[in-house]
């Protein structure tokens, strides 16, 4: 009896952050089009992930320091994906868009064509 009870997923733990999504987008944003000679971090965050890199352009910091890139966010209730980028000037997220897949956050971050997540 007590080793059914052991062997049902707790429902109570979320799902993201999880290592093997966290080195899935890792893996993924080696495809990217923009500032491929920097090396972004992907760590976990409560319901998600956030994406950083260091800042080659300058643009936003003038240091080169690290910058936030992307935040993506797992919706549970409808099995999505919300991807935000950094309003620098701000200091705020501002959401991208809503996705089904991971697949597609990452090739929206991979291509990136108005420039408003590699700045």
């Amino acid at each position: 009896m007590n080793a059914a009870v052991l062997r049902q997923p707790d429902m109570h733990l979320p799902a993201h952050p999880n290592e093997l999504d966290r080195r899935r987008i890792e893996r993924a944003l080696g495809s990217r089009k923009r500032y491929r000679y920097v090396s972004p971090v992907v760590t976990g965050v409560i319901g998600g992930y956030l994406v950083e890199s260091p800042c080659c352009s300058r643009n936003i910091d003038a240091e080169g320091g690290v910058i936030d890139v992307a935040l993506l966010h797992h919706d549970a209730a409808s099995a999505s994906w919300k991807l935000f980028r950094k309003d620098h000037a701000a200091g705020v997220w501002e959401l991208h868009g809503v996705h089904q897949r991971l697949a597609s956050v990452t090739e929206i971050l991979n291509a990136d064509p108005e420039r408003v997540f590699w700045q």
